[in-house]
């Protein structure tokens, strides 16, 4: 993702969840969104306009039908959004951050097994 897009808005994430679930047209989307957002088609259609010129969704023409897809990758979006989390909330620091999870008792076992796991690959690419 560019980053001087920054990170999603909270109603961005909320359309691109439909859409990395695969293409849809508008009134898919706002089906979709009616149900989990409860927003009106005229929302809707706002922040696929402004998406498209962010470039965080593109479109083709299926016969008269619009059907959108994200142009941006979820795993690229959680990138972003990770960088900026741990610059604004512990100072770029992995070690506060996990330093933080630990002091809170929010790491299970199988966190732990799975954060060894990480650092082991991490150690071996690092050599």
């Amino acid at each position: 993702m560019d980053d001087k897009r920054g990170p999603l808005s909270p109603s961005e994430w909320r359309v691109m969840e439909c859409l990395w679930t695969g293409p849809k047209t508008l009134m898919e989307l706002v089906r979709a969104l009616k149900d989990s957002a409860d927003w009106a088609k005229s929302t809707v259609t706002t922040m696929v306009r402004r998406m498209e010129e962010k470039g965080l969704i593109d479109y083709e023409t299926s016969g008269r039908a619009k059907v959108f897809r994200a142009a941006l990758a979820r795993e690229d979006a959680a990138a972003v959004e990770t960088d900026s989390l741990l610059e604004r909330a512990f100072h770029g620091s992995v070690g506060l951050l996990v330093s933080s999870l630990v002091d809170r008792s929010s790491l299970s076992k199988a966190d732990i097994d799975e954060l060894y796991a990480i650092l082991d690959r991490a150690e071996e690419e690092a050599k």
